[in-house]
């Protein structure tokens, strides 16, 4: 088992971390319905009261945090662990469910504003993870939703932070999750949660994909038996994937992987911080948890 340092504990399901300048880290509380600040003191401070599910973060241009809402999950427990999925039927979209959406949230006063519900008429259904580019735009993915006899296809999209261009770049993946880009920024990486695979699109430009074959035209770089969440990227290019139940997932570029477990089987996210970015920063959703973990590599400083 991989050692661990605890940041926080008594999160609602915290995913999306973010290192900020400052030593805090940002992140959201799915169950909750917030942005919340864990200070380096391990204050827990909430930023903004989003509703819904917030589920992925990231800091855009502007300074302002930019989250993927799934708009809510059905909750079950198991144990001690937290599960966002109603576990009798199979089921995960709450009754009330009216969509997902992406917001902007100025961390200076907590205001929330969402900028997407919709691509081209169709609706969001359920917004997981976000990275920004170095030109200032951003990739995310939609889950969807699950229900008792069947689920959403889901998409990966790039959008403008302006609020004036959303497109759908690649459809259908069976619960795209995790997204990330290559250091050299021409390659998106994303994880399909429920193949356990990690797949990849090389970029001609900003928000513009190559396509390597038919469907949605990506490339299978890994695939694996577990169940994928998000990623981070290391500086040297190995993608490094929340593979439940089994940890953190260690992909490199040619498809070879191992995994280093953690100490909750709902391991979901991880980002990087640090002088050397080697220390890794860990969601433990399942038990509510923050923790950091030296990492062998430096993991990729993020636009």
């Amino acid at each position: 088992m991989t050692e661990v340092r605890e940041l926080a504990t008594g999160l609602l399901f915290p995913e999306g971390p973010v290192a900020m300048p400052d030593g805090s880290v940002l992140l959201v509380e799915i169950k909750r319905g917030t942005v919340t600040r864990v200070t380096p003191e391990g204050k827990v401070e909430v930023v903004a009261e989003t509703g819904g599910g917030p589920n992925g973060l990231a800091v855009g241009p502007d300074g302002a945090a930019y989250v993927c809402n799934n708009g809510g999950f059905l909750w079950s427990e198991l144990g001690d662990l937290l599960i966002p999925l109603d576990l009798a039927s199979g089921t995960n979209e709450p009754a009330n469910f009216e969509g997902g959406r992406i917001e902007r949230v100025d961390l200076a006063t907590g205001e929330v504003t969402v900028l997407y519900r919709a691509c081209d008429g169709r609706p969001l259904r359920g917004p997981n993870d976000i990275v920004f580019d170095d030109a200032g735009g951003f990739w995310f993915t939609d889950l969807g939703k699950t229900r008792a006899r069947e689920l959403d296809r889901g998409s990966v999209y790039y959008a403008t932070i302006d609020g004036d261009r959303i497109e759908e770049m690649a459809f259908p993946l069976l619960g795209p999750n995790g997204v990330g880009l290559s250091p050299s920024g021409d390659r998106v990486y994303v994880a399909e949660s429920y193949t356990g695979r990690l797949w990849s699109w090389d970029l001609e430009g900003p928000g513009r994909i190559s396509r390597a074959g038919r469907g949605h035209g990506g490339r299978c770089i890994a695939a694996t038996a577990g169940h994928f969440d998000s990623l981070a990227v290391e500086a040297g290019g190995n993608v490094v994937v929340a593979a439940l139940p089994d940890g953190l997932c260690v992909i490199t570029p040619e498809g070879d992987y191992e995994y280093a477990p953690m100490p909750d089987p709902l391991t979901t996210n991880v980002c990087f911080t640090g002088d050397d970015m080697r220390t890794a920063i860990v969601t433990l959703s399942g038990r509510g948890r923050l923790v950091a973990t030296d990492w062998p590599r430096p993991g990729l400083r993020l636009n």
